[in-house]
């Protein structure tokens, strides 16, 4: 499969990226009092086949590098270029490392000034390993929702880790921010950085970010915030993604390929209309400059699954002014129908917010296209509530889970001569939440129904009394 380009209008960039060959280090760390060190981070962000992203926030205005070598102690190892941080981006940095090879394990140490940070210094180099150069079994874990005030400790990301994903997907509702300050924003992210449990998976996962409502500024916000632009610049500092919107449409959206499995990443609220805005034609959540980009994008994909990740739910469930696709159904539903028409395979649909985990069904087999199924993991680090038992989206494939953090996982393997795609519902303890959903290449193809083979006993039976008593109802008028 030829591998998806992304124009290099979608990179993005961190503040004024100054490198130290422009500043001897020596020089500039001779004005610089104290222990100058890693305060946030490190965070490994993209990885792709031959590069590496790596974040990290400094303490002051010095040159942060990276060690990176293939032996385990870094006997091969060279420096990557130097970065400076600065104080008007935060001394947040994002270093590029290039050079690497396909498919192949990397040890790696944060420099400071040329030097071993001098707390990080004791632990062992950290790992990363780039995908394979062609099509290749592929973990994905996603999650949303970490609200640090609710839970400083977060055990999930053990249970994570253990899973061992290719790489980690951050949903939104990363930070709980509920404010229109910039500075508020930014020390949420510390404090969501700082925390124990999530280090390993930082230093040792990629991590690829889009936002919802509480780290886009407001609750159930939208285009008219007064945060959105603070909010996308503090968003950007914080994320080393493979892009970040286009030239003409600025956002955090931004599109992903890894190892044969295409991945659409939505931004829901930079350009959303209101949800109380009555719905139809003119409503938006995308934008009109992103729905292109996003129909484009998809058009162009010939990998056996397509995975489009949204911040808000995709289903019917939260109703008409809901936070989710609920409000703009006749947005989602062209959408729907234009991936019918145009004969497009393969997609899958993958949210969060909802703070329960949730396997759903919006069944477009019975309109001419093929059984689009929502992956949904919700949340990773508070308690999940009870306010699903109201809500009915079109198909629940899966009894709604609601006992515990949970995480996603997709396992995709596009080697196979139909290739398979599973996903499964994890808790806290690192424990199946539900049943596994498998998804073949052959079932996502237009006329193709398929649901009834997958939903479980339970879900059937509720849908089928629910059905009975709409027609005993209606019979009564």
């Amino acid at each position: 499969m030829r591998p998806m380009r992304i124009p290099r209008t979608l990179a993005c960039t961190v503040g004024t990226v100054v490198l130290a060959s422009l500043l001897p280090a020596q020089d500039h760390a001779t004005r610089v009092l104290g222990n100058p060190r890693v305060l946030q981070g490190p965070m490994l962000g993209v990885v792709d086949a031959t590069t590496a992203r790596i974040w990290m926030r400094l303490s002051a205005d010095v040159a942060a590098s990276v060690l990176i070598g293939r032996e385990p102690d870094l006997a091969d190892a060279r420096e990557s270029a130097r970065v400076v941080a600065s104080r008007a981006n935060d001394r947040c940095v994002e270093l590029v490392v290039d050079g690497l090879e396909p498919g192949t394990t990397w040890s790696w140490r944060p420099l400071v000034q040329g030097r071993p940070d001098k707390y990080l210094g004791g632990l062992a180099p950290f790992t990363l390993t780039t995908p394979a150069a062609g099509p290749a079994r592929t973990r994905f874990a996603f999650g949303s929702c970490a609200r640090f005030s609710s839970d400083r400790e977060q055990p999930i990301w053990r249970a994570v880790a253990g899973a061992r994903p290719d790489v980690f997907l951050w949903l939104g509702d990363n930070v709980y921010a509920d404010t229109d300050d910039p500075l508020v924003l930014a020390e949420e992210y510390r404090r969501q950085r700082d925390v124990a449990s999530l280090q390993p998976l930082l230093r040792s996962t990629p991590q690829l970010a889009i936002w919802d409502d509480h780290d886009f500024g407001l609750n159930d916000h939208d285009r008219t915030s007064p945060m959105r632009d603070d909010a996308r610049l503090v968003f950007r500092r914080h994320w080393a993604n493979p892009g970040c919107g286009t030239a003409s449409t600025p956002g955090v959206f931004f599109a992903w390929s890894r190892s044969g499995t295409d991945g659409f990443f939505l931004d829901v609220r930079s350009w959303r209309d209101p949800n109380a805005q009555p719905d139809g034609e003119g409503k938006t959540m995308l934008g009109a400059g992103q729905l292109a980009w996003l129909k484009e994008q998809l058009a162009a994909s010939t990998a056996p699954f397509k995975l489009i990740f949204s911040g808000s739910g995709w289903s019917a469930a939260k109703g008409p002014g809901g936070d989710s696709w609920a409000s703009y159904r006749h947005e989602r539903d062209a959408l729907f129908t234009w991936i019918a028409e145009r004969g497009i395979r393969g997609v899958v649909l993958v949210s969060g917010d909802t703070h329960v985990g949730e396997l759903n069904c919006i069944p477009w087999s019975e309109r001419g296209g093929y059984d689009l199924y929502e992956l949904v993991s919700s949340p990773l680090a508070q308690l999940p509530e009870t306010s699903w038992r109201e809500r009915q989206p079109e198909l629940r494939i899966r009894p709604v889970y609601a006992r515990s953090e949970n995480f996603g996982l997709i396992d995709v393997d596009p080697t196979l001569a139909d290739p398979k795609l599973t996903f499964t519902l994890v808790d806290r303890e690192g424990r199946e939440a539900m049943a596994p959903l498998e998804l073949r290449a052959s079932e996502l193809v237009p006329g193709v129904a398929s649901w009834r083979s997958k939903i479980a006993r339970e879900e059937l039976l509720r849908l089928e009394a629910r059905q009975r008593a709409a027609v005993e109802a209606g019979a009564k008028r």
